[in-house]
């Protein structure tokens, strides 16, 4: 089944959601979702957007404290467009319907149209001053939710919800039992698509297409992020031929929710805004002996400090202590984080709450330039997919959904721009999906025990800490296992979890070979051969293209 489209954006989140609605209005979109509609990241954002509104505020605080979280590699000039530009994206989305907190009156109406409102502005770690604009501590749902509405609402999209991508389509795409091989220098026309629901596999037959399936956190065994965050984008993209760079820069979030029952529960970093602090066992800070700002220094310092904690106690968990806040304050800024911890019988307002740090956010990805493009043609990614060069090596809190507006804006504008000056002709006859020779498969069991060591190995050998030693373990198991997923994807239909599998063995591969090459701790990279950073060797991005050469 062939189905054309101008515009086809692969992922839900706010990138992807944000581009389709400002495409729309020039052609027809397609919307590929793996879930729901809301099924991202996004959704999960707890935070906020980072944005300059405050009057003591200014883009050079803004653009100062964004270098200074990367540590060295982040490209000054994409720093300065998604400074600039984020209080224009924060904007929209209030016109939108996107209702965030008001300054002294939370529950207040929100202004008219073109209006600024006197937003209230949260701080987090690495942030000089109070510019995380937010809704409650619920901000990405509300996002999605005003999104995802008008989405639904528009007459020239269409959304494929449990659609999940399997490869990338190129002018030179040439099918071998169900494989997609592909030649670098190309034109991107569309994807092959496997409808969950039916198993039925579609040709998507695009103009443009978008890349923006959110993160890599389940590569990892502990991460805050959904189920979804398997590295799709990314994965694809490599195996179509385009460059992908730094990803070994993975940051941990420092604090999510220790607890048996609680999978995946952010404790976000405005909890340590708003004056949390971070104890051990015994009741006692200790931030303070890894860094000046103490539980505001940025994600990678606070992450290794409480990994570093962990080892050396022998404990499952360190302590987040905001009980001694105004329980009124703390019920009405976290009502969302209040009543999940309360579920578990942990009263926020009274005792402090367990936590450890868990994989949160890719700062590499897909390279782009400033519009969103890649290197192949008609390709774009943005999000969390892509690899900006604003994060460098270690993202600063609440960026990232700056990002994403940012992107989304100039990307679609591009985009348009391509389509109105540069008109391009469907693609005829693209080869269908060939299942020719496969059959449905009756080894279950090796998708789910690579998919668990997978996940473990990386936590264990290619996490927070890393060692030459555990790299290369982590190396040759990956080379393994890539092999008998090969041989097994060649030989039966596909399947979700076998799609899936296949992309998070790809991203613990790039991960793996980025973290070798770099011989230098820099951000969220920690090597404890190699524990200092180390400008004059390596000031530079790690670059991967297909095959890896370096």
């Amino acid at each position: 089944m062939e189905i054309k489209t101008d515009f086809l954006v692969i992922g839900s989140g706010i990138a992807g959601l944000t581009f389709a609605l400002k495409v729309a209005e020039f052609g027809s979109v397609a919307i590929v979702t793996k879930k729901g509609a809301q099924d991202s990241n996004t959704t999960y954002a707890q935070g906020g957007i980072a944005s300059v509104f405050g009057t003591r505020d200014s883009f050079d605080l803004h653009i100062q404290d964004t270098l200074a979280s990367g540590d060295g590699l982040c490209d000054q000039d994409v720093v300065e467009m998604v400074v600039k530009n984020g209080p224009d994206r924060i904007r929209e989305l209030i016109d939108l319907g996107v209702k965030f907190n008001i300054k002294d009156s939370p529950d207040a109406g929100q202004p008219s149209p073109g209006d600024v409102p006197e937003l209230d502005l949260g701080r987090e770690g690495g942030h000089s001053r109070k510019r995380i604009v937010h809704a409650q501590d619920m901000t990405g749902r509300e996002v999605a939710t005003a999104l995802v509405a008008h989405v639904k609402n528009h007459d020239r999209i269409n959304l494929f919800e449990n659609h999940i991508a399997i490869d990338l389509i190129t002018m030179s795409t040439r099918m071998q039992r169900g494989l997609v091989t592909t030649i670098h220098e190309d034109r991107c026309c569309g994807a092959y698509v496997l409808d969950q629901d039916t198993r039925q596999i579609k040709t998507f037959n695009a103009q443009t297409t978008l890349l923006a399936t959110g993160g890599t956190g389940k590569v990892y065994l502990y991460t805050s992020n959904p189920d979804v965050a398997t590295g799709d984008g990314i994965a694809m993209a490599y195996r179509a031929g385009a460059t992908v760079a730094n990803m070994e820069f993975v940051q941990f979030h420092p604090t999510c929710l220790y607890h048996p029952e609680a999978k995946n529960f952010l404790i976000s970093e405005a909890v340590r805004g708003e004056g949390g602090i971070l104890k051990d066992s015994a009741g006692k800070p200790f931030m303070h002996k890894y860094d000046p700002q103490k539980d505001l220094a940025c994600r990678d310092v606070v992450a290794r400090a409480i990994d570093t904690e962990l080892k050396q106690s022998g404990d499952d968990s360190v302590f987040l202590d905001i009980s001694h806040k105004d329980a009124g304050f703390i019920k009405k800024r976290f009502p969302n984080l209040y009543g999940k911890c309360l579920s578990f019988g942990i009263d926020m307002t009274r005792e402090p709450v367990p936590v450890v740090p868990a994989a949160h956010y890719m700062c590499g990805g897909v390279v782009t330039d400033m519009l969103g493009r890649t290197d192949i043609n008609r390709l774009y990614a943005i999000g969390e997919t892509a690899c900006t060069g604003l994060h460098g090596a270690n993202r600063l809190a609440s960026n990232s959904l700056c990002e994403a507006l940012v992107y989304a804006d100039m990307a679609a504008t591009r985009a348009i721009n391509d389509m109105q000056n540069q008109p391009l002709e469907f693609t005829p006859d693209l080869p269908l999906w060939d299942e020719v020779g496969t059959t449905d498969s009756d080894e279950g069991i090796m998708v789910s025990h690579n998919w668990d060591e997978i996940r473990r190995f990386m936590w264990n050998y290619v996490g927070i800490v890393r060692s030459d030693k555990r790299l290369a373990r982590a190396r040759h198991r990956i080379e393994n296992i890539l092999k008998e997923i090969q041989d097994y994807y060649w030989n039966f239909k596909v399947a979700a979890d076998l799609i899936e599998l296949r992309n998070i063995a790809v991203v613990a591969e790039l991960i793996i070979r980025c973290a070798i090459h770099r011989k230098e701790s820099r951000g969220l990279h920690y090597n404890i051969k190699y524990p200092v950073r180390n400008d004059k060797l390596w000031q530079k991005d790690t670059i991967l293209r297909r095959p890896f050469l370096g």
